[in-house]
């Protein structure tokens, strides 16, 4: 009796440590959260901070942006991928 209640509370132990793993938030993909890049891409000028956070948090969303017929311009631009390489940030191949 005593192995099985030992028994018992390790699988319990087990489950509550299982069920604590850290979770990654996904990328909420909206293109307005770029906004802070639009200077630097659309006039050439350096990119910010607050707009290289903003690609380094937004980049899962490019493979998305670049389907878009609307977006796709901006993302593919010269002026984008200088911005882009000055933050550090990759555009993946999609």
């Amino acid at each position: 009796m005593k192995a099985y209640s030992f028994l018992f509370l390790c699988v319990v132990l087990l489950g509550l440590l299982l069920n604590q793993a850290p979770t990654t938030k996904a990328a909420t993909c909206n293109p307005s959260e770029l906004s802070p890049c639009a200077g630097a891409i659309l006039r050439s000028s350096p990119p910010t901070s607050a707009c290289c956070a903003k690609l380094k948090a937004q980049q899962p969303c490019f493979c998305q942006y670049t389907k878009n017929p609307s977006l796709r311009g901006y993302i593919n631009s010269p002026n984008s991928r200088k911005v882009v390489a000055a933050c550090g940030v990759s555009i993946p191949r999609c």
